[in-house]
């Protein structure tokens, strides 16, 4: 019969192999998440690509691969940003820049179309935390709110009203309000200083990617 040294090494044994078996499940698990995490952030990316781009007719580029990485602190971040470049044959119409906002909460990650002109087509947020029931009125999806920046340039109607300018702020969320102009006026900024060196580069090879 095996003696009680015996049993205990096949115990310990036991654990250790179970041990194996619960970390390579946690690990898979973890992989299979963040995959989705992934996925999902990837194709909200695109929906709301799609939400500032110029009409499909004025544009025969794909926007989504016509992709360069830019870097200049205004954007809100020390890391290089994507941007995505329109052109028709070859001109360009737009660009829809990323750019970081400081929110109430956390980090407010935008996207910003602008035309060739200079006037904003659209924003979206792609990523924030802001307050439930009130600065998440940010989110298209909650609310109609961001949809009024369309149309605007960098004037001073570019501001909530309470600063003097034709944007109406969030009920209860000034900080968030603010932030998103100040993030938009930013981006409009970029554009116009940097506008020749974002189109005379070519397209990255990296495609579609959620922003870093």
């Amino acid at each position: 019969m095996p003696g009680i040294a015996d049993r205990r090494a096949r115990g310990l044994l036991l654990l250790v192999l179970l041990g194996i078996v619960a970390a390579a499940g946690l690990s898979w698990l973890q992989a299979q998440t963040a995959q989705r995490v992934r996925e999902h952030e990837a194709r909200l990316l695109l929906e709301r690509l799609r939400e500032v781009l110029p009409p499909p007719e004025r544009f025969d580029n794909q926007p989504a691969l016509d992709r360069l990485l830019l870097t200049d602190p205004r954007l809100g971040s020390e890391r290089a940003l994507p941007v995505y470049r329109v052109r028709r044959n070859g001109r360009p119409v737009a660009a829809v820049l990323t750019v970081v906002a400081s929110g109430y909460v956390d980090e407010i990650r935008l996207l910003v179309g602008i035309d060739a002109g200079g006037q904003l087509i659209g924003v979206r947020a792609i990523r924030h935390r802001e307050t439930p029931g009130l600065g998440d009125g940010i989110d298209a999806r909650r609310s109609d709110w961001i949809r009024q920046f369309a149309g605007h340039g960098a004037g001073a109607g570019l501001a909530l009203r309470r600063d003097g300018g034709d944007i109406d702020q969030l009920s209860g969320a000034t900080i968030t309000s603010r932030a998103v102009v100040k993030a938009v006026r930013a981006a409009l900024a970029v554009f116009a200083e940097r506008r020749a060196e974002l189109f005379a580069s070519t397209a990255g090879s990296d495609g579609l990617e959620s922003p870093p």
